[in-house]
């Protein structure tokens, strides 16, 4: 049985730190548990295998990840043009669109669309126009680095993660089940 709330909210994590993702799915997780339908849109993973998209299977048909990006825009073994990735990030938002207005889902996660923002392969306005077409009783969650302050004011939970210490400062690389 399908249990939802009275209004839909729109749910920034961002910040430095580590846990954007993670607390996305673990809100994905939560309402998969109340018979809601999740989709997970990617906008910057897309070239990596992720053990998200492997539990997404066993979650299916509830809870779908579907990824869009490039891979992470100037960084690692980033090897597409500002072009490319530009357009892989407005082809996600369109396709994020669609499917929150098609009525099939209950919860919307635009991972990683904050740093698609920060770095202009998305314009704000497109992103903010997004959220004005959201249904009133329809939950989206957007993160990523860099939220800028108009997306900021313009939700109803944010949270900040912030980076107090990390492996990767002593030289660990991500390391399997706990960064991918």
């Amino acid at each position: 049985m399908k249990e939802k709330g009275k209004h839909g909210f729109v749910i920034v994590y961002t910040g430095d730190g580590k846990g954007k993702t993670t607390a996305a799915l673990g809100m994905a997780f939560r309402a998969v548990g109340r018979g809601w339908k999740v989709l997970m849109v990617q906008f910057m993973k897309g070239t990596w295998h992720y053990a998200e998209l492997d539990t997404a299977k066993r979650l299916a048909p509830d809870f779908e990840i579907v990824p869009m990006g490039k891979g992470f825009y100037r960084i690692l073994d980033d090897h597409y043009t500002e072009e490319q990735h530009r357009e892989a990030a407005l082809a996600a938002l369109q396709f994020a669109r669609d499917k929150m207005l098609s009525g099939a889902y209950d919860l919307l996660i635009l991972d990683e669309v904050n740093n698609s923002i920060s770095t202009d392969l998305l314009p704000l306005d497109a992103v903010l126009d997004f959220l004005d077409a959201k249904p009133p009783d329809f939950n989206v969650v957007l993160t990523g680095r860099g939220a800028p302050p108009e997306l900021v004011e313009r939700a109803d939970i944010v949270t900040e993660m912030r980076e107090i210490k990390h492996p990767y400062q002593k030289g660990i690389f991500a390391q399997k089940g706990i960064d991918f």
